[in-house]
């Protein structure tokens, strides 16, 4: 099984967790992680915050039983991953905004590196984390604490908007940029059980019928999804 290399606090209960060994994924993709043999029953999907050469690593934030049994492994423990799995971000030549509020930062941080002099918007409520990450990765960092990310936002001179982060966020950026003609990319969170589409658990409501977050996404073109359906928010 993968071993974890380090898994430390950035924030109050805000985790990276850092596994060694050779993995694949793009951009928005998710693995189920799994810290422990008994109880949860079920794994828990976490998006990619990064790959290297010699690892990959999650940002969490401890909000249940789950990731609490997550933040309590150490180095050298044994963790099991599976995936990589759903769509992820699309691959823009252009340049790219990248709009994430809270635990929705998680998935940017490896867009930021694989796409060309893209800039991030960070929004939080609270403490902000992993700034020194993305200030290595970005051609530019906005940080906004307590306040509304998607104000900073200039839409023009973007080819592409990419956002991940509470339903509220994500609403107001679609609604920013319509009739600007920049295509908005959402990454969504639903709870799943299985990762690969077979238990339906996390069935989203879109344009053409019902979806399924961890298959079909989960990232969709915003107008393609009902944003006012509650989703689990970052």
């Amino acid at each position: 099984m993968p071993v974890v290399t380090s898994n430390r606090k950035l924030a109050s209960d805000v985790f990276v967790l850092e596994v060694e060994g050779r993995f694949e994924g793009q951009m928005g993709q998710f693995y189920m992680l799994r810290g422990w043999d008994d109880y949860p029953l079920l794994s828990r999907p976490i998006s990619i915050h990064d790959i290297g050469p010699n690892g990959i690593s999650f940002l969490y934030r401890v909000a249940g039983y789950g990731t609490e049994r997550l933040a309590r492994l150490e180095a050298g423990d044994s963790i099991g991953l599976e995936g990589p799995f759903g769509n992820g971000f699309p691959p823009i030549d252009g340049k790219v905004a990248l709009v994430g509020g809270g635990m929705g930062t998680a998935p940017l941080l490896y867009a930021a590196k694989q796409l060309k002099a893209a800039d991030a918007y960070l929004g939080f409520s609270r403490e902000p984390f992993a700034l020194e990450s993305f200030e290595q990765a970005a051609a530019s960092v906005k940080v906004n604490v307590g306040g509304y990310i998607v104000d900073d936002l200039d839409p023009s001179g973007y080819d592409a908007v990419f956002t991940c982060g509470p339903l509220p966020m994500m609403r107001a950026l679609a609604k920013k940029l319509e009739g600007t003609g920049v295509p908005l990319y959402v990454s969504l969170e639903k709870r799943m059980a299985c990762g690969v589409g077979a238990c339906l658990v996390c069935s989203c409501s879109t344009k053409h019928g019902n979806r399924k977050v961890c298959a079909d996404g989960p990232v969709f073109r915003a107008e393609e999804v009902e944003l006012n359906e509650e989703f689990d928010v970052h």
